[in-house]
């Protein structure tokens, strides 16, 4: 990883992106229109971080992960490496959020390693993602979520189990398949 004073001849910025002094973008991630990478934050190597996405300061990033157009990963969010993010997910990080609060506490939530958030998709905060699953575009994730479990609907509900490819190997939400 290098830092914006000196990146590596590998990182693209779009002329429109602003990443701040101190964050951390790895080697042959590309930084694409109007996004913005706060100091202190680490992205990863492999990276493409999409048009007006926000990386607040103090998110970690893994490596080759991809995220989509209009998304903003707030402080307290970590994204494991091959991470997907669909364009204008939502995450969050307050339970009870105030414009006037100077005493709010961060909530944290964790995307595990080859995660895929689906467009629109919410993440309350406090949740955790596990390896590989699969949250439906349009959902609203209120709970842990398994590995390998597909989750859809408002609020997400499991709905089968998926593989690494995201391909749907079983649809029985009781009992996950044997790997």
């Amino acid at each position: 990883m290098t830092d914006n004073t000196s990146p590596a001849p590998s990182v693209f910025v779009h002329p429109t992106a602003d990443v701040e002094e101190g964050a951390q973008v790895g080697d042959g991630t590309k930084v694409w229109h109007l996004a913005h990478i706060r100091s202190s934050a680490k992205v990863g190597a492999g990276c493409v971080i999409g048009r007006n996405v926000y990386v607040d300061a103090t998110v970690t990033v893994g490596d080759r992960v991809k995220i989509q157009n209009n998304v903003s990963v707030y402080q307290g969010v970590t994204l494991e490496d091959e991470v997907f993010v669909g364009p204008s997910a939502v995450f969050t990080n307050d339970f009870r959020p105030r414009a006037q609060n100077p005493d709010w506490t961060i909530t944290p939530t964790v995307v595990r390693r080859g995660a895929s958030i689906g467009a629109n998709a919410t993440l309350v905060c406090g949740v955790e993602i596990g390896e590989y699953a699969m949250i439906a575009a349009g959902s609203v994730v209120t709970r842990d979520v398994a590995p390998y479990q597909l989750v859809a609907g408002n609020p997400a509900r499991p709905k089968g189990w998926v593989d690494e490819k995201g391909e749907v190997v079983s649809r029985d939400v009781a009992n996950p398949p044997q790997r």
